[in-house]
Protein backbone atom coordinates (compact mmCIF):
# COMPACT_ATOMS: atom_id res chain seq x y z
CA UNK A 1 0.00 0.00 0.00
CA UNK A 2 1.42 3.40 -0.97
CA UNK A 3 1.95 6.31 1.43
CA UNK A 4 -0.68 8.31 -0.42
CA UNK A 5 -3.31 5.71 0.32
CA UNK A 6 -2.34 5.32 3.99
CA UNK A 7 -2.27 9.01 4.88
CA UNK A 8 -5.37 11.12 4.20
CA UNK A 9 -4.89 14.76 3.21
CA UNK A 10 -5.23 17.50 5.81
CA UNK A 11 -8.37 18.93 4.25
CA UNK A 12 -9.96 15.47 4.33
CA UNK A 13 -9.06 15.20 8.03
CA UNK A 14 -10.46 18.70 8.56
CA UNK A 15 -13.67 17.91 6.70
CA UNK A 16 -14.10 14.47 8.28
CA UNK A 17 -13.24 15.54 11.83
CA UNK A 18 -16.93 15.73 12.79
CA UNK A 19 -19.34 18.58 13.28
CA UNK A 20 -17.23 20.53 15.81
CA UNK A 21 -15.88 23.11 13.36
CA UNK A 22 -19.20 23.43 11.55
CA UNK A 23 -21.14 23.79 14.77
CA UNK A 24 -18.77 26.50 15.95
CA UNK A 25 -19.19 28.37 12.68
CA UNK A 26 -22.98 28.11 12.75
CA UNK A 27 -23.06 29.23 16.38
CA UNK A 28 -20.91 32.24 15.50
CA UNK A 29 -23.24 33.21 12.65
CA UNK A 30 -26.40 32.86 14.76
CA UNK A 31 -24.81 34.82 17.58
CA UNK A 32 -23.86 37.60 15.16
CA UNK A 33 -27.44 37.88 13.86
CA UNK A 34 -28.72 38.00 17.43
CA UNK A 35 -26.26 40.68 18.50
CA UNK A 36 -26.86 42.78 15.38
CA UNK A 37 -30.58 42.90 16.19
CA UNK A 38 -30.26 43.46 19.94
CA UNK A 39 -29.39 46.41 22.18
CA UNK A 40 -25.75 45.36 21.68
CA UNK A 41 -25.91 46.23 17.98
CA UNK A 42 -24.33 49.65 18.38
CA UNK A 43 -21.25 48.27 20.09
CA UNK A 44 -21.00 45.37 17.62
CA UNK A 45 -20.97 47.54 14.51
CA UNK A 46 -18.75 50.18 16.12
CA UNK A 47 -16.18 47.54 17.02
CA UNK A 48 -16.15 46.14 13.48
CA UNK A 49 -15.43 49.58 12.08
CA UNK A 50 -12.83 50.55 14.67
CA UNK A 51 -9.62 51.53 12.91
CA UNK A 52 -6.34 49.76 13.59
CA UNK A 53 -3.07 50.18 11.65
CA UNK A 54 -4.79 51.76 8.67
CA UNK A 55 -7.69 49.31 8.33
CA UNK A 56 -10.87 48.77 10.30
CA UNK A 57 -11.38 45.51 12.16
CA UNK A 58 -13.78 44.11 9.56
CA UNK A 59 -11.21 44.62 6.80
CA UNK A 60 -8.50 42.95 8.88
CA UNK A 61 -10.81 39.95 9.23
CA UNK A 62 -12.02 39.77 5.63
CA UNK A 63 -8.76 40.71 3.93
CA UNK A 64 -6.31 39.35 6.50
CA UNK A 65 -7.72 36.28 8.24
CA UNK A 66 -9.45 35.12 5.08
CA UNK A 67 -6.14 35.26 3.24
CA UNK A 68 -4.96 32.62 5.74
CA UNK A 69 -8.05 30.51 4.95
CA UNK A 70 -7.40 30.86 1.22
CA UNK A 71 -3.78 29.89 1.84
CA UNK A 72 -4.91 26.73 3.62
CA UNK A 73 -7.40 25.75 0.92
CA UNK A 74 -4.91 26.66 -1.81
CA UNK A 75 -2.35 24.30 -0.28
CA UNK A 76 -4.88 21.48 -0.33
CA UNK A 77 -5.96 22.22 -3.88
CA UNK A 78 -2.34 22.15 -5.03
CA UNK A 79 -1.79 18.81 -3.35
CA UNK A 80 -4.99 17.36 -4.74
CA UNK A 81 -4.07 18.49 -8.26
CA UNK A 82 -0.51 17.13 -8.11
CA UNK A 83 -0.73 14.15 -5.78
CA UNK A 84 -4.36 13.40 -4.95
CA UNK A 85 -7.84 12.82 -6.32
CA UNK A 86 -7.52 15.73 -8.75
CA UNK A 87 -4.26 14.49 -10.26
CA UNK A 88 -6.16 12.98 -13.20
CA UNK A 89 -7.87 15.15 -15.79
CA UNK A 90 -11.23 13.39 -15.45
CA UNK A 91 -11.43 14.18 -11.72
CA UNK A 92 -9.97 17.65 -12.11
CA UNK A 93 -12.36 18.66 -14.88
CA UNK A 94 -15.60 18.23 -12.96
CA UNK A 95 -15.24 20.96 -10.28
CA UNK A 96 -13.81 23.43 -12.80
CA UNK A 97 -16.64 22.86 -15.29
CA UNK A 98 -19.19 22.94 -12.47
CA UNK A 99 -17.77 26.26 -11.24
CA UNK A 100 -18.23 27.74 -14.71
CA UNK A 101 -21.87 26.66 -14.80
CA UNK A 102 -22.34 27.98 -11.28
CA UNK A 103 -21.16 31.43 -12.33
CA UNK A 104 -23.03 31.75 -15.62
CA UNK A 105 -26.54 30.62 -14.59
CA UNK A 106 -26.96 32.89 -11.51
CA UNK A 107 -25.64 35.88 -13.45
CA UNK A 108 -28.19 35.23 -16.22
CA UNK A 109 -31.07 34.97 -13.73
CA UNK A 110 -30.08 38.19 -11.98
CA UNK A 111 -29.58 40.01 -15.29
CA UNK A 112 -32.98 38.85 -16.58
CA UNK A 113 -34.81 40.12 -13.49
CA UNK A 114 -32.93 43.44 -13.52
CA UNK A 115 -32.71 43.95 -17.29
CA UNK A 116 -34.94 47.05 -17.21
CA UNK A 117 -32.72 48.88 -14.71
CA UNK A 118 -29.12 49.69 -15.71
CA UNK A 119 -28.46 50.88 -12.16
CA UNK A 120 -29.32 47.57 -10.49
CA UNK A 121 -27.98 45.48 -13.40
CA UNK A 122 -24.54 46.40 -12.06
CA UNK A 123 -25.03 43.75 -9.37
CA UNK A 124 -25.08 40.81 -11.81
CA UNK A 125 -22.07 39.14 -10.14
CA UNK A 126 -23.50 39.14 -6.60
CA UNK A 127 -25.09 35.64 -6.74
CA UNK A 128 -22.19 34.00 -8.60
CA UNK A 129 -19.93 33.16 -5.62
CA UNK A 130 -20.13 30.18 -3.25
CA UNK A 131 -19.15 30.78 0.38
CA UNK A 132 -16.56 28.10 1.19
CA UNK A 133 -16.75 28.37 4.96
CA UNK A 134 -20.52 28.16 5.30
CA UNK A 135 -20.99 25.48 2.62
CA UNK A 136 -18.33 23.27 4.18
CA UNK A 137 -19.81 24.04 7.60
CA UNK A 138 -23.14 22.58 6.49
CA UNK A 139 -21.38 19.53 5.07
CA UNK A 140 -19.47 19.02 8.32
CA UNK A 141 -22.78 18.88 10.21
CA UNK A 142 -23.80 15.95 8.01
CA UNK A 143 -20.61 14.06 8.97
CA UNK A 144 -20.07 10.69 7.23
CA UNK A 145 -23.40 10.92 5.39
CA UNK A 146 -21.54 12.77 2.62
CA UNK A 147 -18.61 11.04 0.86
CA UNK A 148 -15.25 12.74 1.29
CA UNK A 149 -14.96 12.94 -2.50
CA UNK A 150 -17.98 15.28 -2.59
CA UNK A 151 -16.51 17.45 0.16
CA UNK A 152 -13.27 17.77 -1.78
CA UNK A 153 -15.33 18.47 -4.93
CA UNK A 154 -17.20 21.28 -3.16
CA UNK A 155 -14.01 22.75 -1.70
CA UNK A 156 -12.34 22.73 -5.12
CA UNK A 157 -15.40 24.16 -6.85
CA UNK A 158 -15.73 26.90 -4.25
CA UNK A 159 -12.10 27.99 -4.48
CA UNK A 160 -12.28 28.11 -8.29
CA UNK A 161 -15.57 29.98 -7.91
CA UNK A 162 -14.02 32.51 -5.56
CA UNK A 163 -11.01 32.98 -7.80
CA UNK A 164 -13.41 33.80 -10.64
CA UNK A 165 -15.18 36.23 -8.29
CA UNK A 166 -11.88 37.91 -7.46
CA UNK A 167 -11.15 38.34 -11.17
CA UNK A 168 -14.65 39.71 -11.71
CA UNK A 169 -14.10 42.20 -8.90
CA UNK A 170 -10.78 43.26 -10.41
CA UNK A 171 -12.28 43.72 -13.89
CA UNK A 172 -15.73 45.13 -13.14
CA UNK A 173 -15.80 46.50 -9.59
CA UNK A 174 -12.35 47.95 -9.03
CA UNK A 175 -12.65 51.71 -9.37
CA UNK A 176 -8.93 52.38 -9.50
CA UNK A 177 -5.92 50.06 -9.66
CA UNK A 178 -2.60 50.93 -8.12
CA UNK A 179 -0.26 49.84 -10.90
CA UNK A 180 2.84 50.34 -8.76
CA UNK A 181 1.46 48.00 -6.08
CA UNK A 182 0.47 45.48 -8.77
CA UNK A 183 4.00 45.60 -10.11
CA UNK A 184 5.37 45.00 -6.62
CA UNK A 185 2.99 42.05 -6.18
CA UNK A 186 4.22 40.60 -9.47
CA UNK A 187 7.83 40.96 -8.32
CA UNK A 188 7.02 39.24 -5.00
CA UNK A 189 5.37 36.41 -6.92
CA UNK A 190 8.43 36.01 -9.16
CA UNK A 191 10.67 35.82 -6.08
CA UNK A 192 8.39 33.15 -4.56
CA UNK A 193 8.58 31.11 -7.75
CA UNK A 194 12.35 31.54 -7.74
CA UNK A 195 12.56 30.18 -4.17
CA UNK A 196 10.58 27.17 -5.33
CA UNK A 197 12.83 26.63 -8.35
CA UNK A 198 15.91 26.86 -6.15
CA UNK A 199 14.39 24.08 -3.99
CA UNK A 200 14.35 26.19 -0.83
CA UNK A 201 12.54 24.10 1.80
CA UNK A 202 12.52 26.48 4.78
CA UNK A 203 9.09 28.05 5.20
CA UNK A 204 10.27 31.36 6.67
CA UNK A 205 11.36 32.99 3.36
CA UNK A 206 8.06 32.03 1.72
CA UNK A 207 6.00 33.42 4.61
CA UNK A 208 7.94 36.70 4.72
CA UNK A 209 7.51 37.22 0.98
CA UNK A 210 3.89 36.06 1.26
CA UNK A 211 3.21 38.76 3.84
CA UNK A 212 4.72 41.37 1.51
CA UNK A 213 2.63 39.97 -1.36
CA UNK A 214 -0.55 40.24 0.71
CA UNK A 215 0.15 43.87 1.58
CA UNK A 216 0.93 44.79 -2.03
CA UNK A 217 -2.19 43.06 -3.35
CA UNK A 218 -4.24 44.88 -0.70
CA UNK A 219 -2.78 48.23 -1.82
CA UNK A 220 -3.34 47.38 -5.48
CA UNK A 221 -7.13 47.51 -5.19
CA UNK A 222 -7.52 43.79 -5.95
CA UNK A 223 -9.06 41.64 -3.21
CA UNK A 224 -6.22 40.69 -0.87
CA UNK A 225 -7.29 37.06 -0.39
CA UNK A 226 -5.89 36.16 -3.80
CA UNK A 227 -2.43 36.57 -2.24
CA UNK A 228 -3.10 33.50 -0.08
CA UNK A 229 -3.79 31.38 -3.14
CA UNK A 230 -0.73 32.69 -5.01
CA UNK A 231 1.48 31.94 -2.00
CA UNK A 232 0.02 28.43 -1.68
CA UNK A 233 0.84 27.65 -5.31
CA UNK A 234 4.51 28.45 -4.74
CA UNK A 235 5.04 26.35 -1.59
CA UNK A 236 7.13 23.26 -2.53
CA UNK A 237 5.41 19.88 -2.58
CA UNK A 238 7.10 16.51 -2.68
CA UNK A 239 4.74 13.89 -4.00
CA UNK A 240 4.11 10.69 -2.08
CA UNK A 241 6.29 8.74 -4.52
CA UNK A 242 9.21 11.16 -4.20
CA UNK A 243 8.95 11.55 -0.41
CA UNK A 244 7.58 8.55 1.52
CA UNK A 245 7.58 10.70 4.68
CA UNK A 246 5.16 13.38 3.50
CA UNK A 247 5.89 15.60 6.52
CA UNK A 248 9.30 16.36 4.90
CA UNK A 249 7.42 18.49 2.37
CA UNK A 250 7.11 22.22 3.22
CA UNK A 251 3.54 22.17 1.92
CA UNK A 252 2.53 19.39 4.30
CA UNK A 253 4.20 21.06 7.27
CA UNK A 254 2.42 24.35 6.65
CA UNK A 255 -0.86 22.60 5.97
CA UNK A 256 -0.80 20.66 9.23
CA UNK A 257 0.21 23.74 11.15
CA UNK A 258 -2.65 25.86 9.79
CA UNK A 259 -5.43 23.26 10.06
CA UNK A 260 -6.57 23.78 13.70
CA UNK A 261 -6.21 27.57 13.49
CA UNK A 262 -8.40 27.72 10.40
CA UNK A 263 -11.06 25.36 11.76
CA UNK A 264 -11.43 26.80 15.24
CA UNK A 265 -10.33 30.43 15.01
CA UNK A 266 -10.23 31.95 11.53
CA UNK A 267 -13.53 30.62 10.20
CA UNK A 268 -15.64 31.27 13.35
CA UNK A 269 -14.31 34.84 13.70
CA UNK A 270 -15.03 35.41 10.05
CA UNK A 271 -18.59 34.09 10.43
CA UNK A 272 -19.27 36.25 13.49
CA UNK A 273 -17.99 39.40 11.80
CA UNK A 274 -19.95 38.97 8.58
CA UNK A 275 -23.24 37.36 9.61
CA UNK A 276 -24.39 40.33 11.69
CA UNK A 277 -27.04 41.96 9.50
CA UNK A 278 -29.54 44.34 11.11
CA UNK A 279 -33.18 44.01 10.05
CA UNK A 280 -34.17 47.31 11.66
CA UNK A 281 -36.28 49.49 9.37
CA UNK A 282 -36.86 46.78 6.77
CA UNK A 283 -40.35 45.90 5.54
CA UNK A 284 -41.72 42.82 3.80
CA UNK A 285 -41.79 44.77 0.53
CA UNK A 286 -38.02 44.39 0.27
CA UNK A 287 -38.56 40.72 -0.63
CA UNK A 288 -40.07 41.58 -4.03
CA UNK A 289 -37.56 44.21 -5.07
CA UNK A 290 -35.68 43.25 -8.30
CA UNK A 291 -32.30 43.23 -6.56
CA UNK A 292 -33.57 41.01 -3.73
CA UNK A 293 -35.26 38.61 -6.14
CA UNK A 294 -32.29 38.56 -8.51
CA UNK A 295 -29.85 37.72 -5.75
CA UNK A 296 -32.08 35.20 -3.93
CA UNK A 297 -33.19 33.35 -7.06
CA UNK A 298 -29.72 33.55 -8.57
CA UNK A 299 -28.29 31.81 -5.52
CA UNK A 300 -31.07 29.29 -4.92
CA UNK A 301 -32.12 28.44 -8.49
CA UNK A 302 -29.19 29.61 -10.58
CA UNK A 303 -26.45 27.91 -8.60
CA UNK A 304 -28.10 24.52 -8.39
CA UNK A 305 -29.14 24.59 -12.06
CA UNK A 306 -25.77 25.79 -13.33
CA UNK A 307 -23.61 23.48 -11.22
CA UNK A 308 -25.73 20.34 -11.65
CA UNK A 309 -26.35 20.86 -15.38
CA UNK A 310 -22.63 21.44 -16.00
CA UNK A 311 -21.79 18.28 -14.03
CA UNK A 312 -24.41 16.23 -15.89
CA UNK A 313 -23.15 17.38 -19.29
CA UNK A 314 -19.49 16.80 -18.37
CA UNK A 315 -20.14 13.30 -16.99
CA UNK A 316 -22.44 12.24 -19.81
CA UNK A 317 -19.92 13.52 -22.36
CA UNK A 318 -17.27 11.42 -20.57
CA UNK A 319 -15.16 14.51 -19.94
CA UNK A 320 -15.39 13.89 -16.19
CA UNK A 321 -16.50 11.21 -13.73
CA UNK A 322 -18.99 11.18 -10.88
CA UNK A 323 -17.08 11.66 -7.58
CA UNK A 324 -16.06 8.37 -6.00
CA UNK A 325 -18.72 6.90 -3.73
CA UNK A 326 -21.29 9.59 -4.60
CA UNK A 327 -24.72 9.28 -6.21
CA UNK A 328 -26.50 11.69 -8.53
CA UNK A 329 -28.86 12.66 -5.72
CA UNK A 330 -25.93 13.54 -3.46
CA UNK A 331 -24.31 15.52 -6.25
CA UNK A 332 -27.55 17.46 -6.64
CA UNK A 333 -27.61 18.12 -2.90
CA UNK A 334 -24.09 19.54 -3.05
CA UNK A 335 -25.13 21.62 -6.08
CA UNK A 336 -27.80 23.16 -3.89
CA UNK A 337 -25.24 23.96 -1.20
CA UNK A 338 -23.30 25.92 -3.80
CA UNK A 339 -26.10 28.48 -3.49
CA UNK A 340 -24.76 29.51 -0.07
CA UNK A 341 -23.22 32.77 -1.22
CA UNK A 342 -22.66 34.69 1.96
CA UNK A 343 -19.40 36.57 2.27
CA UNK A 344 -18.22 37.19 -1.27
CA UNK A 345 -21.78 38.00 -2.34
CA UNK A 346 -22.13 40.62 0.39
CA UNK A 347 -18.70 41.98 -0.51
CA UNK A 348 -19.55 42.33 -4.20
CA UNK A 349 -22.88 43.94 -3.24
CA UNK A 350 -21.07 46.64 -1.27
CA UNK A 351 -18.79 47.29 -4.24
CA UNK A 352 -21.66 47.35 -6.73
CA UNK A 353 -23.98 49.71 -4.86
CA UNK A 354 -23.31 52.77 -2.75
CA UNK A 355 -26.97 53.30 -1.85
CA UNK A 356 -27.64 51.88 1.65
CA UNK A 357 -31.21 50.96 0.67
CA UNK A 358 -30.00 48.81 -2.24
CA UNK A 359 -27.30 47.34 -0.03
CA UNK A 360 -30.04 46.23 2.36
CA UNK A 361 -31.84 44.54 -0.54
CA UNK A 362 -28.62 42.72 -1.40
CA UNK A 363 -28.23 41.53 2.20
CA UNK A 364 -31.80 40.24 2.35
CA UNK A 365 -31.42 38.47 -0.99
CA UNK A 366 -28.18 36.84 0.10
CA UNK A 367 -29.64 35.70 3.41
CA UNK A 368 -32.86 34.34 1.88
CA UNK A 369 -31.17 32.62 -1.06
CA UNK A 370 -28.39 31.16 1.10
CA UNK A 371 -30.84 29.96 3.78
CA UNK A 372 -33.04 28.04 1.35
CA UNK A 373 -30.03 26.64 -0.52
CA UNK A 374 -28.49 25.41 2.74
CA UNK A 375 -31.78 23.99 4.05
CA UNK A 376 -32.72 22.21 0.82
CA UNK A 377 -29.22 20.90 0.20
CA UNK A 378 -28.84 19.57 3.74
CA UNK A 379 -32.25 17.86 3.65
CA UNK A 380 -31.54 16.16 0.33
CA UNK A 381 -28.12 14.94 1.47
CA UNK A 382 -29.52 13.74 4.80
CA UNK A 383 -32.42 11.75 3.36
CA UNK A 384 -30.52 10.51 0.30
CA UNK A 385 -28.10 8.71 2.60
CA UNK A 386 -30.88 7.42 4.87
CA UNK A 387 -32.81 6.08 1.91
CA UNK A 388 -29.73 4.32 0.49
CA UNK A 389 -29.04 2.75 3.88
CA UNK A 390 -32.63 1.58 4.24
CA UNK A 391 -32.53 0.13 0.75
CA UNK A 392 -29.31 -1.72 1.40
CA UNK A 393 -30.77 -3.35 4.50
CA UNK A 394 -33.83 -4.72 2.79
Amino acid sequence: MTDRVRKPSVLREFLDSGAAGGLLLMAAAVLALFVANSPLAGGYFSALHASFAGLDLLHWINDGLMAVFFLFVGLEIKREFLDGQLASWSNRALPCIAAAGGVIAPALIYATINAASPQTLRGWAIPTATDIAFALGVLSLLGPRVPTSLKVFLATLAIVDDLVAVMVIALFYTEQLNLAALGGALLATILLVLLNRLKVTRLAPYLVLGLALWWLVLLSGVHATIAGVVLALTIPLRTSKAAPDDMASPLHRLEHGLSPWVAFLVVPIFGFANAGVSFAGMSAAVLIEPVTLGVALGLFLGKQAGVFAACWLAIKARVACLPVGATWVQLYGVSLLCGIGFTMSLFIGLLAFGDPAIQDEVKVGVLVGSFFAAKAGALILFFAKARMSATSNT
